[in-house]
């Protein structure tokens, strides 16, 4: 089956009926019900059962939904797990990733419990949030294969990330994200991309700052991450747009298939394109045609 093509993820708490079932009804791409942050203590029993509920009596054939569970050193990731495999989540997102070995433990704990929900084995995604500790962002410079299959993307989050290095802040004056947070974030793309799975670009949480949000996700698409993740339904609409090819590059990307199809330079007006160009525009192209363009 093809994969479907997401450009934009939003973050729903996973306690609230009335927001998941707005989250569902969205033009988001898909939807990650959140049971860990968003959540406060005393309603993370709560939240499992409203996110059962609510994504057990979900319409088949719709949107992809994660379920961000709690992290492993919480010591409820196995709750969140038990309550919500057997309502079928396209997903599940792994926050405060450390290793491959939890991703290995997570998809031992998913496997136990497809098979007790008669579900396939491998149907749930991982996704996990990727540099949310420092320890974390050190290691994906030595990122290792997945041995599990089920590795869909990785997120990079800077807000668990300044919280852990003790940072006043994660931006500077102009808005943009300081070194730190920049290398946090290319740590991410380079892992995701030696991995093969989609690199997922962070929240920008000022969801009043359309300008803003569009600039920060043209920065992400032009660096090389595919989708990004949104806290508010109205920032939707705009990664959406911006995260979708525009006819002017796709009409690029024709041109140089077609040059290049047995050799490997051509000229496109006054620049010089080569087999680099080349992949750089089957992928637009594929991307493209996963979004019925």
């Amino acid at each position: 089956m093809t994969e479907p093509a997401i450009r934009s993820l939003l973050f729903v708490p996973g306690d609230s009926e009335k927001l998941i079932a707005k989250a569902l009804a969205s033009q988001a791409d898909a939807v990650i019900v959140d049971l860990e942050d968003s959540v406060a203590p005393e309603n993370k029993g709560r939240a499992r059962d409203v996110t059962a509920e609510v994504l057990g009596g979900r319409e088949p054939g719709g949107k992809p939904v994660f379920v961000r569970v709690n992290a492993f050193d919480t010591g409820m990731t196995c709750h969140d797990l038990a309550a919500v495999v057997g309502v079928s989540p396209w997903g599940v997102v792994l926050p405060k990733c450390e290793s491959m070995a939890e991703i290995a433990r997570l998809s031992h704990q998913l496997e136990a419990l497809e098979a007790r929900e008669g579900a396939e084995t491998g149907a749930t995604r991982i996704m996990t949030v990727a540099t949310e500790t420092a320890a974390a962002t050190l290691r994906l410079g030595a990122a290792e294969a997945d041995p599990t299959g089920r590795l869909w993307g990785m997120l990079w989050g800077g807000e668990d990330l300044s919280a852990t290095l003790g940072a006043q802040t994660n931006r500077d004056d102009a808005g943009s994200y300081t070194f730190p947070y920049q290398f946090a974030r290319s740590q991410c793309l380079f892992a995701a991309n030696a991995l093969g799975v989609v690199a997922v670009d962070s929240v920008y949480v000022d969801f009043r700052d359309p300008e803003g949000l569009a600039a920060e996700t043209r920065q992400g698409l032009r660096d090389g991450f595919s989708a990004k993740a949104a806290i508010h339904p109205a920032q939707v609409e705009m990664i959406n747009e911006v995260m979708t090819p525009t006819p002017e590059q796709l009409d690029w990307a024709r041109q140089v298939t077609t040059l290049l199809q047995d050799r490997a330079v051509a000229r496109i007006g006054s620049k010089m394109v080569d087999l680099a160009h080349k992949r750089i525009a089957e992928r637009l192209l594929t991307r493209a045609a996963a979004l019925g363009r």
